[in-house]
This record gives C-alpha cells, sequence and structure tokens, in this order.
C-alpha cells in the first residue's frame, strides 16, 4: 500500500514538472517579446496562472501525502516501543 502511495506521489511530481516546464516556455516567450498583441498576453497569462494554480493544488496534496505518511510511521514507531517495553517487562518477569 506503502508503495502505491509513493509511486503515486512520483506520478504528480512528474506531471508538476511538466506543467512548470510548460510555463517556463511560456515565460520565455513573454520575455522574448514574440507576442506583444494584448490579448496573446492576456492569454499567456491565463495558461501561467492556471497552471500556477495546478501546481500549487498538487504541491498541497503531495505535503498532505507526506504528512500523512509521517504521522503513520510515528505511529508505527510508538507502537514498537511499546512492543519493546512489553518485551522487557515479560522478560524480568521470567527472571
Amino acid at each position: 500500500m506503502r508503495k502505491n502511495h509513493v509511486e503515486k506521489l512520483k506520478q504528480e511530481m512528474l506531471l508538476l514538472q511538466g506543467e512548470l516546464e510548460s510555463s517556463k516556455v511560456e515565460n520565455e516567450n513573454l520575455r522574448v517579446g514574440q507576442s506583444m498583441d494584448p490579448e496573446a498576453v492576456k492569454h499567456n497569462v491565463d495558461f501561467a496562472l492556471k497552471n500556477l494554480q495546478k501546481i500549487i493544488a498538487g504541491a498541497n496534496w503531495s505535503i498532505k501525502q507526506l504528512v500523512a505518511g509521517t504521522e503513520s510511521l510515528n505511529f508505527v514507531t510508538e507502537i514498537l516501543k511499546s512492543t519493546g517495553k512489553i518485551s522487557d517487562a515479560e522478560a524480568e518477569k521470567k527472571e
């Protein structure tokens, strides 16, 4: 199950990287001044804004997944500590 989360995170990061590259190309086109038409500039700004919103949403999702994974690992750590304490207590009783 954890492997599926990792694979999903990897896929999401690849998508985000692709969207970021696309936004970089659009930004470079704007910098070079290939399009000074106000309508084209508005389109490019809208395109960049939509991509940034997707990137932010994806990053938020990834962060939530990482936090959830961390919380799960902390929970497992606490269980293992408790198990170790129980084992130690049982070993002392036998002595």
